[in-house]
C-alpha cells in the first residue's frame, strides 16, 4: 500500500487486552497426548496458555480489550469511527467477528471489517488503519487482534506438534489522527507469498468441493490446523529480519536507533534466533509466549499492552513490531509511541 501524506500523524493512543479465564499448563496437555512439559519448553518456550471455556467468545475477549484501550485513550465507544478486527478464527464462518464486537460496543451503524492475515493480522491492521485515517476519511479507529484457536486444535498425538503451541486472547489499540508530525505509525511494510499457503493452515471446511465437511475430512484431520514446522521456521527467521531491515532503510535508521522490539509470539526459539542474529540486546526484546502461547493476531497487541502497562515502552519510545504467519504473510511496523 502506498504512503498517503496528510498533515499530522496516526498515533496509538490507547492499548488493551482480554484473556480467557482458563489456564492450560504443559502438564495438562500431557494428559491429553504423548508430550511433556520439558518437550514443549525445549521446542517452543511455552509453559502455559489460555483456552476458551463455556460462556466465552472471541467478541467477548475483543470487547474486554477494546474497553481497556478506550479507557487508556480517554475515549468512549461513540468516539470510534471505524472498527478493524484481525483474526483467523472467526466467531462464525460468517458474518465476521467485527459484526459481533461492533454490536457489543453499541456502535449502531459504524462501519468495520475483518482482516484475514493470520499471525500478521495486527501489522496489516496498522497499515490499513493508518491509510484510512491518512486518507482523511476517519479520525479514530479501533483495531483489535483476537483469536480463539483452542476449539480447532486436534488434542491428540497426531495433532500435538500444533496443539501445544496455540492460545486464545485479544489485544486492542486505538489509532487516532494527531497534529504532531513524526510520531505514531512511522512506516508499515507488509508482504504475502501465497505459493506457500499450504505449509500452514486448516484445509476444511472450504469451498473447494461440493460437500462442506465429509467423514473423511474428520478421519484425515483436515479440519484441524496442520503445519510444516521446519519450513515455517526457516522462512520466519529469514523473512522477518529482511523486512525489518527494509523498514529501517526506508526510515534511514539503524538497529540501535530502535528502543524496543516486539516480535510475533509463535516460538521463543524463532525470536531468540532473530534477536541474536541481528545483534539486538535481550533487554530490548519482550516475549510473553511463555504465558500465553501463540495467539496469532492477538500476540503483538497483547505484548504491546503489557509493555505499555509495565513501563517498558514509554511515551516517545521507538518500537518495531514484526510478525510472520500463514499465507505466508509477514510485516513490520515502526511506531513512535
Amino acid at each position: 500500500m502506498a504512503d498517503v501524506m496528510v498533515s499530522g500523524s496516526v498515533k496509538i493512543t490507547g492499548t488493551g487486552m482480554g484473556l480467557p479465564k482458563r489456564i492450560v499448563t504443559n502438564d495438562d496437555l500431557a494428559k491429553m497426548m504423548d508430550t511433556s512439559d520439558e518437550w514443549i519448553r525445549q521446542r517452543s518456550g511455552i509453559e502455559t496458555r489460555r483456552w476458551l471455556t463455556d460462556g466465552e467468545s472471541p467478541s467477548g475477549f475483543a470487547l474486554e480489550a477494546a474497553q481497556m484501550a478506550l479507557k487508556a485513550a480517554g475515549r468512549e465507544p461513540k468516539d470510534i469511527e471505524f472498527v478493524l478486527v484481525a483474526t483467523l478464527s472467526p466467531e462464525q464462518y460468517f458474518p465476521g467477528t467485527c459484526s459481533f464486537l461492533q454490536a457489543k460496543l453499541g456502535l449502531g451503524t459504524t462501519p468495520g471489517l475483518d482482516i484475514r492475515a493470520q499471525c500478521s493480522g495486527f501489522i496489516y491492521g496498522l497499515e490499513v488503519g493508518k491509510a484510512l485515517i491518512a486518507s482523511g476519511q476517519y479520525n479514530r479507529i479501533l483495531l483489535v487482534g483476537v483469536e480463539v484457536q483452542s476449539v480447532a486444535l486436534e488434542k491428540a498425538n497426531r495433532g500435538r506438534d500444533v496443539a501445544v503451541l496455540f492460545g486464545d486472547g485479544a489485544g486492542a489499540a486505538i489509532l487516532e489522527r494527531v497534529p504532531e508530525s513524526g510520531v505514531g505509525i512511522r512506516r508499515v511494510i507488509t508482504k504475502l507469498e501465497g505459493i506457500n499457503a499450504d505449509k500452514l493452515g486448516v484445509a476444511c471446511p472450504g469451498a473447494t468441493k461440493l460437500n462442506w465437511i465429509e467423514p473423511k475430512d474428520i478421519e484425515d484431520g483436515t479440519i484441524h490446523p496442520r503445519m510444516d514446522g521446519k519450513f515455517v521456521f526457516k522462512n520466519a527467521v529469514t523473512r522477518m529480519p529482511e523486512i525489518i531491515m527494509d523498514v529501517l532503510a526506508k526510515e534511514n535508521l539503524k538497529i540501535e536507533d530502535v528502543d524496543f522490539w516486539l516480535f510475533h509470539q509463535a516460538n521463543l526459539r524463532i525470536n531468540e534466533h532473530i534477536a541474536q542474529a541481528m545483534g539486538i540486546p535481550p533487554e530490548k526484546v519482550y516475549n510473553n509466549i511463555q504465558k500465553y502461547g501463540n495467539m496469532s493476531a492477538a500476540s503483538i497487541p497483547v505484548a504491546l499492552n503489557e509493555c505499555v502497562q509495565s513501563g517498558k515502552i514509554k511515551k516517545g519510545s521507538l518500537v518495531m513490531m514484526t510478525a510472520f504467519g500463514a499465507g505466508f504473510t509477514w510485516g513490520s511496523a515502526l511506531v513512535r509511541m
